[in-house]
Order: C-alpha cells, then sequence, then structure tokens
C-alpha cells in the first residue's frame, strides 16, 4: 500500500526533499502517482529510501547500494508488522529483527539502524542509543554512599545498573572493582579493574589497586608492571 507522501517522508525519515527526489532519479525505489500526480511511498519504500541515503553518505558503490536494496526490499514485509521492524549493520551484514525473528538481508557493514513504531505506522531513525534513565554521577553516588554504609551487596548492585545504563564507565567499573574485592571475591574484582583500564588506561588508581591485587595474588610480575604504570602517571601529576 503506497500511503505515504513526500512530506510524510520528510517527516518520518528526516530525509530532504532533494535527497529524496535523488534516491528516486537513481531508482532506488519506484513511487506510484497519486492525485495531482503527487509521489505516494510504499513501507518498504521509506525502508528503502533511509537504507540507500545512510550507505550513500558511507561512499558505498551506486551499483552495491542498488543490488543491496534489491534484495533487502525482496524480503522486507509490505507494511508494518505488527512486532515492530528493525534493522542494523553488524560486523558486514544488515540484518533485520522482526519481532523475535532475525534474518540477514544483505551484505552491507555500514552501520544504520531503524525502529518501527506499530502503534501509527511511524518509522524512527536511531543515531544514538537512548539516554540513560539516571545521569552517571547518580549512581556513583549512590554506590559511594552504600558502601561507606557498609551496605556492599547493594552498592554492587548499584554500580552494575549504572553499567548498564550508562556503559563501560571507568569510575563505575573501578568502584565496583573495589566493591567486590572487599566481598573477597578477588577473580572478579581483578576482571573489573582490567575492564576500567580498557576504558582508561591512564587511570592511576585503578593500577594502583591492581598492582596490589596481583601482589596478593601471587603474581609480582604483573604487579610490578601496574605499580610502574601508576607512579608514571602519578610523577607526571
Amino acid at each position: 500500500m503506497h500511503q505515504y507522501g513526500v512530506r510524510d517522508v520528510q517527516r518520518l525519515l528526516r530525509l530532504p526533499r532533494s535527497t529524496i527526489r535523488t534516491l528516486v532519479d537513481a531508482g532506488f525505489v519506484s513511487p506510484q502517482r497519486g492525485p495531482r500526480n503527487a509521489w505516494r511511498f510504499s513501507f518498504q519504500d521509506l525502508i528503502v529510501l533511509r537504507t540507500a541515503q545512510a550507505l550513500a553518505a558511507a561512499n558505498v558503490p551506486s551499483r552495491r547500494i542498488a543490488r543491496s536494496m534489491k534484495e533487502l526490499r525482496r524480503h522486507l514485509p509490505q507494511s508494518m508488522p505488527l512486532s515492530g521492524l528493525s534493522i542494523a549493520a553488524e560486523a558486514d551484514r544488515v540484518v533485520v529483527r522482526e519481532g523475535s525473528q532475525r534474518w540477514q538481508a544483505d551484505s552491507g557493514q555500514y552501520l544504520l539502524a531503524f525502529e518501527g513504531s506499530p502503534a501509527d505506522g511511524s518509522l524512527t531513525v536511531l543515531e544514538r542509543p537512548a539516554p540513560p534513565t539516571e545521569p552517571l554521577d547518580a549512581y556513583i553516588e549512590r554506590g559511594c554512599a552504600l558502601q561507606e554504609a557498609g551496605q556492599l551487596a547493594e552498592a554492587e548492585r548499584a554500580y552494575r545498573e549504572g553499567l548498564e545504563a550508562c556503559g563501560e564507565d571507568a569510575v563505575l567499573l573501578y568502584n565496583l572493582g573495589i566493591v567486590l574485592e572487599d566481598l573477597e571475591r578477588r577473580s572478579d574484582a581483578l576482571a573489573m579493574y582490567e575492564r576500567a583500564l580498557s576504558a582508561d588506561p591512564a587511570f592511576a588508581d585503578c593500577h594502583y589497586n591492581l598492582a596490589l591485587l596481583y601482589e596478593a595474588l601471587g603474581k609480582p610480575q604483573y604487579a610490578i608492571r601496574h605499580m610502574a604504570q601508576y607512579r608514571r602517571l602519578t610523577k607526571k601529576k
């Protein structure tokens, strides 16, 4: 069903009219003509338009885009499925998710994603992750307060919630490492400190804690390395 006009496409996909015309002229979609000879686009057209534009912006050759779009269109449903629809690039594959099902559409390797709202048939481009429900500092402050109160299990939960909401933050990981060490879960603490350094290699206090922990675990070669890093970083200050 061709139910979307040019203004609908502009609003839903945030594409300028000139870009829509360019993609139509290039043959990526073939809209039907409605009243007053106006273009009318289908749900499939919307997906193909936004995907083609994203690939073109990533300098993918036109022939490859056309081939990918042909294969993508062949698998797309005719209308917005009740379970919703998302498209994302994973490594070198374009993967389509429809409800709990997941299938490969083509071999595009550039990141793009869509989210469909089955309630109103809208389509929104996803360009960044949703903001966390709480700011990062709130998780850190809550975890620290619980640590100081000796409520280590609750502090661990607060830091893990922060990591789930905010991602790999070095301070969250470091603080969680301290909690795990206090709980005598040394292997888990070690893993958290290492993750903290992956997020921030110049985290001096984390190098210091790792040096002490490796020493306690009987691994002096690692302890020496991290202590040297700690001294190098603190000497600069």
